[in-house]
């Protein structure tokens, strides 16, 4: 899909805030359009908005149809005052417009935004609080200044729907990608948290209480919905890991039920072409669920992750025995290319790092999807 294309469709991509910058013009939540297909898909996550972020030319070459922004777009969470950096739970509108307004002005953003679409989710410290949940006092505003900053047209559902959760679905039949962006903030539930922390391990163990909820019964039932829908290929955001949990940091695994719980409606659901992607992890690396002990899965699930968009390179210190191939710890991001012509049809995916040198491929084969 080429931004040619894209012209009829574009909205304004207008901040409005106070000292905020234009970003251009962008396809920020597209309506469902049956005669264009994707063909390239960038991703990425954890976006430092007061560091340099070259990053975005490497993107910008590849021209994807469409940039997801999964998590940690800024940190509204973190500022200096008197020279002093101060990561709190943000207690004001203008510190979150602050940050939004700050991830506008990089010029690579600006001008990734200019001819592709984005659509975004949020995670922690850009939904206001380091590992928050559904405690967070000011959620509310947080909802309000993540609508408002990313254009969602006035009028739209979303805007008064608890939680940011929504699922835009793009292409022809035979090649229909569905797009789900998860909301794993607004509902979740408190963690448990590790007794006698040693070195190295994160702070959070996998809950045994299985009334705690990770996505809240309204995402849930909308979730399911969502995956009964007609669709060939499913990319399903989720700003934590999917299927990575040994690390011990927020991730699905802290709530084994609820994992288990997806795993089991893509199965009930018949939902095919299902692959996840995940942030937060400040990494790139490849995870691959193929079912082991109790765990049941309808085929092989795939977690693509890709964090870190403004990091410098530092060695990968935590466990993974789901990882294929290598991991990566420094500026990276993530595409996922269809081939549609192929026989079989394939998604390829690629982490890259912020001058665009690769840095692992997976090809997965659609058939396998099912």
């Amino acid at each position: 899909m080429t931004s040619d294309m894209l012209k009829g469709l574009r909205i304004t991509l207008c901040f409005g805030l106070a000292g905020a910058v234009n970003a251009g013009e962008a396809l920020v939540y597209p309506d469902n359009d049956p005669t264009e297909h994707l063909d390239v898909i960038a991703f990425g996550s954890c976006a430092k908005e007061r560091q340099p972020q070259p990053v975005w030319d490497a993107i910008r070459a590849h021209d994807p149809d469409l940039f997801l922004f999964i998590g940690d777009n800024n940190y509204a969470d973190v500022w200096f005052e008197d020279g002093e950096r101060i990561m709190a739970p943000v207690t004001s509108k203008a510190r979150f417009e602050e940050a939004y307004a700050m991830m506008a002005a990089h010029l690579g953003f600006a001008a990734l935004s200019a001819d592709t679409p984005i659509m975004a989710t949020w995670d922690d410290h850009d939904y206001g609080d380091n590992d928050a949940g559904e405690e967070y006092p000011f959620k509310k505003v947080a909802q309000e200044v993540f609508w408002s900053s990313f254009g969602l047209p006035a009028g739209d559902p979303l805007w008064e729907q608890s939680g940011i959760y929504h699922a835009r679905t793009f292409g022809p039949e035979g090649r229909r990608v569905q797009i789900i962006m998860l909301d794993t903030r607004y509902f979740r539930d408190p963690l448990d948290r590790r007794e006698n922390r040693g070195d190295g391990e994160g702070p959070y163990v996998p809950t045994t209480d299985q009334s705690r909820t990770l996505l809240g019964e309204a995402q849930w039932s909308w979730l399911e919905a969502e995956l009964r829908k007609p669709a060939d290929v499913r990319i399903i955001a989720s700003s934590i890991q999917v299927i990575a949990y040994q690390h011990g940091w927020e991730t699905w695994g802290n709530f084994p039920h609820e994992r288990e719980r997806l795993y089991d409606l893509i199965s009930e659901t018949g939902a095919a072409g299902v692959v996840m992607i995940s942030g937060d992890r400040h990494l790139a690396e490849i995870s691959r669920e193929s079912g082991f002990g109790e765990v049941s899965v309808p085929y092989p699930l795939w977690d693509f992750t890709s964090s870190g968009m403004t990091d410098g390179i530092q060695p990968v210190d935590e466990p993974n025995r789901y990882r294929i191939g290598p991991a990566y710890r420094g500026t990276n991001y993530g595409l996922i290319r269809i081939n549609w012509a192929a026989t079989p049809a394939s998604l390829d995916f690629e982490n890259r790092d912020e001058v665009g040198q690769l840095i692992n491929r997976q090809t997965v084969f659609l058939p396998d999807l099912r």
